[in-house]
């Protein structure tokens, strides 16, 4: 039997190693991009905590479907897990820079991700794509226009995109966390004080950080064949938030 492949990027951070514990459970072949990867030393602790999971040694992502397609034949899911910085900024202060910053990494860096792993999806009719984006577009927090507005366009893509590649076979949705638990957003222990409790019971319904294994099992489903007919669609991952 022919295992899947998949494709997740920044496997190290944000949504990135509930996706891979997840998929490796779920018998996929992982090839994992990340930033840190051109460390043979990184990459190497990375597989040996991730028994079958692949690391590309690239630190950008620009080649990986290419390499992907190349070196293991095909690719059945994308899960383009991007990250960006995450910086208070009022609106006055901004420079053009920084949306062009943050539109690199969390917009055309998906988009060429996307475009690329359609093509090789199309040759076999059948292919998952899944953007993690997040949350904060629905709620936009004063001095996060920058973020909030690249991250909105990222869930816009997804839907646009499945709309094009439906016909092919092809489904492509949109993870849209918040309050997911990670070292990038929000690392476990600054939450587990009971002062960060407190806070969580007020913000959230749930009154907890989401967790990696949810992130994971959400990202499976959407690519378990079980799951065809959604397509489109920004999913919350936000514990009832806002």
């Amino acid at each position: 039997m022919i295992r899947p492949v998949a494709v997740v990027t920044n496997a190290t951070k944000y949504a990135g190693p509930g996706a891979v514990t997840a998929l490796l459970a779920a018998g996929y072949v992982v090839v994992c991009h990340d930033e840190s990867f051109p460390d043979e030393n990184l990459r190497k602790d990375f597989q040996t905590k991730n028994t079958g999971a692949s690391a590309y040694p690239n630190k950008t992502s620009s080649a990986l479907i290419a390499y992907v397609a190349k070196e293991f034949g095909r690719i059945d899911l994308l899960v383009s897990n991007d990250i960006f910085p995450l910086q208070h900024v009022p609106l006055e202060a901004g420079e053009a820079c920084d949306m062009r910053r943050a539109c690199e990494a969390l917009l055309i860096t998906p988009f060429s991700l996307l475009a690329r792993a359609a093509t090789e999806m199309k040759r076999y009719g059948k292919g998952y794509i899944v953007l993690v984006t997040s949350a904060a577009p629905s709620k936009p927090e004063p001095g996060f226009s920058t973020y909030s507005s690249a991250r909105a366009g990222a869930s816009a893509l997804a839907q646009a995109a499945a709309r094009e590649l439906a016909s092919s076979g092809i489904t492509v949705n949109a993870i849209a966390p918040n309050f997911l638990a990670s070292e990038t957003y929000y690392p476990s222990e600054l939450w587990e004080t009971e002062f960060g409790r407190k806070k969580l019971h007020k913000l959230l319904p749930l009154g907890r950080l989401g967790k990696a294994s949810e992130i994971g099992a959400l990202i499976t489903f959407l690519a378990s064949g079980s799951a065809d007919f959604i397509t489109g669609e920004v999913i919350k991952l936000a514990g009832g938030w806002p």
